[in-house]
């Protein structure tokens, strides 16, 4: 795995992901805040609300807790690569009163190999996870499999946009040196769109603020 992605793995890391690391967001990256992110993204699951969904790379499970207590689901996965992510979720959930962990599942699993049957999942979130992931045509064809027709997919990230951001070359480049270097890739809009569209998704939509995006996309009915 890439150095940005084991990183994540580190018993430090994942304690300080939610006592200020993600707060960093807000200042560096543009992001709004959890709770604003999570009123965004509600608009974008309105299609599939009382369904199942799955908090892909949720870290300390920040957002898969206020999916499971906003009632909204019937049921969430909380799904990381770092076992020390999930413990820190699991920690958090002990610390919280009257947490209703029926049907809240912690799994540890790669983004590129879902352990779920295809066509099973209403809905997947991302959140700022998008660029730490090795492959993301990888993640986003799995994440496309296991979706139901008509299920959403929503992510956010950081985002470039330059007059050639969309040259094929300079992609191709970009994604080689950070499979090689282990750092993060921010891809643009455009980029954004196309992978989703190369995996089979539709009904793209990019909602942006600054260096934050939070894009949508569906698997066709």
């Amino acid at each position: 795995m890439p150095v940005s992605t084991e990183m994540f793995r580190l018993p430090l890391v994942s304690f300080l992901y939610e006592r200020g690391w993600r707060q960093n967001f807000s200042i560096l990256g543009g992001f709004p805040g959890a709770e604003k992110e999570f009123e965004l993204m509600k608009g974008f699951l309105k299609p599939v609300l009382g369904g199942n969904i799955v908090d892909a790379s949720c870290g300390s499970g920040l957002f898969s807790r206020l999916f499971w207590k906003s009632g909204l689901f019937s049921s969430v996965v909380a799904l990381d690569y770092s076992e020390n992510m999930l413990q820190q979720c699991y920690e958090f959930i002990k610390q919280e009163e009257n947490f209703p962990t029926e049907n809240f599942i912690l799994v540890r699993a790669d983004i590129s190999r879902l352990p779920f049957v295809s066509s099973s999942v209403d809905a997947v979130h991302a959140g700022a996870a998008l660029h730490c992931w090795p492959s993301p045509s990888s993640a986003v064809a799995e994440i496309s499999r296991v979706l139901r027709p008509g299920g959403v997919f929503v992510a956010t990230t950081s985002i470039v946009d330059g007059p050639f951001s969309a040259v094929p070359f300079l992609r191709t480049l970009r994604q080689t040196v950070r499979q090689v270097s282990g750092s993060y890739i921010f891809l643009s809009e455009r980029e954004l769109e196309d992978l989703c569209g190369a995996c089979g998704l539709v009904n793209f939509s990019c909602m942006r603020s600054g260096g934050f995006v939070m894009i949508s996309a569906a698997k066709p009915i």
